[in-house]
């Protein structure tokens, strides 16, 4: 009936915490990719791909076609798709687009307008290279000369 917990040989998931900050006001569109953990408070448009966290603050408006990270907290504005193993919205949260998790929680007063999609092993198709990178667009490659 009682019995000894013997220590499992899995690993505990790492504490996520956020490393790098965008700032309300600034405004960036690029890239931002890497392990560690990012809080969005101002504009970002391009692609997101964080082996960490996530944070859209609630002054964040990402404009993203698939933000793919490990969790994701959305108290901003989200338009595009959000793929993570943890999707939390909260009650100043809006996204736009379909949503693939393992796991997902909402407040009251969130708001989604798209598809959710659970499943139970979910490929983020992330790397663990290195801390969050931050790449501004290169104006070149939109508007050849």
């Amino acid at each position: 009936m009682f019995k000894r917990n013997t220590p499992s040989s899995q690993t505990p998931a790492p504490v996520e915490r956020v490393t790098s900050v965008l700032g309300t006001g600034i405004n960036w569109t690029g890239k931002i990719s890497g392990k560690g953990g990012v809080r969005i408070e101002g504009i970002f448009e391009g692609e997101i791909s964080i082996s960490g966290l996530v944070v859209v603050g609630e002054t964040g408006k990402v404009t993203c076609e698939n933000v793919r990270a490990n969790s994701v907290i959305v108290a901003g504005a989200v338009h595009g798709g959000i793929t993570a193993n943890k999707l939390e919205i909260r009650s100043t949260g809006r996204v736009w687009g379909n949503v693939k998790v393992s796991a997902f929680s909402t407040e009251e007063g969130a708001f989604l307008r798209g598809q959710v999609t659970m499943e139970d092993d979910l490929d983020l198709g992330l790397s663990d290279t290195g801390e969050v990178k931050v790449t501004p667009q290169d104006d070149n490659e939109e508007n050849p000369s």
